[in-house]
């Protein structure tokens, strides 16, 4: 069952900037759906894919806004256009590690490549004040972190793509984007989720896209250091907590937030929250 928004358990409200880079709706709706359709957030999204972008604008709300540019370090970069749009990057694919894999060399070959202008995200002024960041470029996501330094002092979760293996040459890796933000700031939290592939020749059922051992990429959650709170202020915590419950249910991580808000309030929303939560399920 999923689980009431924050605001109706604690009877507080935070508005949510959301920064989403590579918006592309290939897949099912982004962790934040449930913020944007309650009116609790408001969304910036990247997007140069004319299609993508024209699907974006199409079904999009008074509260988004769809820009058609390439984020990355400002230079000038050629994109390999591949046979599944969700492989196209800004990196070359890389044969040796996409052949253990079934469906990956095909998915991964490259139809055509065009030369694009990237922007920096710390030179767009539609992203200050972000609050969430997910982000899904195919490689290319810590080039954007190096170049969203002033919106990383912003903001308060990440979710990122990342890899354990190179399916791009020159990708960096999982423990790259790891230490990169660990010095901005940032903590692992959890995976969200981590996905698996069989190693060829095996195949499990007759389905390609069945997982076993070997743990190929995950979206990664990051959070502002909850070890060091009082770095944040009352908002940033509520923002923080907002996001957690909401998106991606870390209980335990939002009671201890609103446990260092009511230290400095003198409020109860730590024990309203345990307790609406608990009369919830028990409904």
């Amino acid at each position: 069952m999923a689980l009431a928004p924050l605001r109706t358990l604690i009877n507080q409200s935070v508005r949510i900037k959301v920064v989403d880079v590579g918006a592309n709706p290939i897949d099912s709706e982004p962790p934040y759906a449930g913020l944007l359709h309650g009116g609790a957030a408001e969304v910036v999204g990247f997007e140069p894919n004319r299609d993508a972008l024209a699907i974006l604008n199409k079904t999009k709300s008074a509260k988004e806004t769809y820009l058609p540019y390439a984020l990355g370090d400002g230079a000038r970069h050629t994109l390999r256009i591949c046979a599944a749009p969700g492989m196209t990057s800004l990196l070359e694919p890389n044969p040796k590690v996409l052949g253990l894999f079934h469906g990956f060399p095909d998915w991964g070959r490259v139809l055509a490549t065009e030369e694009l202008d990237t922007k920096r995200m710390d030179d767009i002024p539609e992203t200050a004040g972000v609050d969430l960041i997910k982000i899904d470029i195919q490689g290319g996501e810590l080039m954007v972190f190096k170049n969203a330094i002033k919106r990383l002092a912003d903001a308060l979760v990440i979710q990122t793509e990342v890899e354990f293996l190179q399916m791009y040459i020159g990708q960096p890796l999982f423990a790259e984007v790891d230490i990169f933000l660990r010095e901005h700031g940032f903590v692992f939290h959890r995976f969200f989720p981590l996905t698996s592939r069989v190693i060829q020749p095996l195949l499990i059922e007759n389905n390609i896209y069945a997982g076993l051992s070997q743990i190929v990429w995950a979206d990664g959650v990051f959070v502002k250091d909850f070890t060091r709170l009082d770095m944040m202020g009352n908002e940033q915590i509520l923002k923080m907590a907002t996001i957690l419950h909401d998106c991606y249910e870390s209980i335990d991580l939002v009671h201890y937030l609103l446990m260092e808000h009511d230290r400095r309030s003198g409020g109860r929303l730590a024990s309203t929250y345990l307790g609406n939560l608990r009369a919830n399920a028990a409904a």
